[in-house]
This record gives C-alpha cells, sequence and structure tokens, in this order.
C-alpha cells in the first residue's frame, strides 16, 4: 500500500513567546506588471552590459601589456643594432683615419718632430745642444726642418738629428739635457683604438639614440 507523500513543515514565518512575529520569510511574487517587467529587463541588459564593458576592459589591458612587452622586447633588440651600427662606425673612422694619418707621415715624416720643438721651444731655449733621434734615412731632411724651425722660433742652440733603426717612420725621440720627448705613430694609433674601444665598452647600449626624439618624432 503506497504510503501518502508527507510535506515537510516549513518555518516560513517565527514566532516569539509573546506571538509576535519575529521573522518572515519573504513571497515569491510571482505576477508582473508591464512596467515592472520593462525595469526587470532594463535592469538585467545593464548588468549584462556592465559585464561586457569589464570583460573588454580586461582585454584591452592584457593587449597593452603584451604591446608593452613587445616594445621593451623591440627597444632592447634596436639598442643593440644601434650599439653594433655605432661599433662598426667608429671602427670604420679610426680605419680612415689611420689611412689619412699614414699618408700624411709617409710624406712629411719630420712634421711631428718639427711640431714638438714649436710646442718646447720654451722649455729648450737655454739648452745649448738638442739631440734626435729618427728612422733610418730620415737625419737629413730632420735636419735640415729643425735648422729651419730653429731659426723660426729663436733657438740658438746645436741641433743634431741622428739615425736610429729601431725607430719607424715619422717617429722620433727628442733629447735634450733636463728632459725628453718622443713619438711612435704606431704606439699612438694603439692608445687610441684602445681608448675607443673602451669608451664603446662603457657607453655599451646606453648610448644616446642615434636618431633625436624630436627627429623620430617629426619623422
Amino acid at each position: 500500500m503506497t504510503q501518502p507523500a508527507h510535506k515537510l513543515f516549513g518555518f516560513d514565518t517565527v514566532f516569539d513567546d509573546a506571538g509576535a512575529v519575529t521573522y518572515q520569510a519573504p513571497t515569491r511574487k510571482r505576477l508582473f506588471t508591464p512596467d515592472e517587467v520593462e525595469q526587470i529587463r532594463a535592469a538585467a541588459f545593464a548588468e549584462g552590459e556592465r559585464s561586457a564593458v569589464a570583460q573588454a576592459e580586461g582585454q584591452a589591458a592584457d593587449a597593452l601589456a603584451d604591446i608593452a612587452r613587445a616594445a621593451r622586447s623591440a627597444m632592447t633588440a634596436l639598442a643593440a643594432v644601434a650599439h653594433e651600427h655605432r661599433v662598426g662606425t667608429a671602427e670604420l673612422a679610426l680605419a680612415a683615419a689611420r689611412r689619412i694619418a699614414d699618408a700624411a707621415l709617409s710624406r712629411f715624416p719630420d712634421a711631428p718632430v718639427t711640431a714638438a720643438l714649436e710646442t718646447l721651444a720654451r722649455e729648450v731655449e737655454a739648452q745649448p745642444r738638442l739631440t734626435v733621434r729618427v728612422a733610418a734615412g730620415l737625419e737629413g731632411r730632420v735636419q735640415a726642418a729643425l735648422d729651419q724651425t730653429a731659426e723660426a722660433i729663436g733657438f740658438q742652440g746645436q741641433i743634431t738629428a741622428r739615425a736610429d733603426a729601431a725607430l719607424p717612420l715619422a717617429a722620433f725621440i727628442l733629447d735634450w739635457g733636463d728632459g725628453r720627448a718622443a713619438f711612435d705613430p704606431l704606439a699612438a694609433a694603439e692608445r687610441v683604438a684602445a681608448a675607443l674601444d673602451a669608451a664603446l665598452a662603457a657607453e655599451g647600449l646606453h648610448a644616446e639614440p642615434l636618431i633625436p626624439a624630436s627627429e623620430a618624432d617629426h619623422g
């Protein structure tokens, strides 16, 4: 025999000891007017719109973050390319300068020592004798150039140019009683190259941009 189903008692209303209602479950409205239906529809639409906007803003924020990461990566790569270009340009300029200097010194091998004598005029003016060692085969040309320079600056002492087979073209060692001056074009070129390498290494990837920002903005 089938037992009848029993409905569980629901505590929809709670009374206190005096019989006053302390809690009453809200009744669910089942019938709505057209105006209420329109209000509910409008509220649901607004909630959905807010949800769509929030989702779109989140997607936009993610896209901007991706763009920022890509831009940082691109700037790092660009800085590396710019640094390589700067190094290559500096090396090319240094190589060209060496070729020009070599050509000039080959044509005027006496120029460095005469320039040194002019620079040291005040320091050697009281010296009775100057000795200059130069590359072999240039002592005659250097002697004539120094005699002419000495006359121009008023040096009254004696200048003697001597050959030194160990010295390269245009190098010299100028010796006077209280001091000496020397020049070696090969060593000078090495010092310039070392200084350039050190400057480029210190500069690294943090150098000024190859194109100023103002020009890039108007490009």
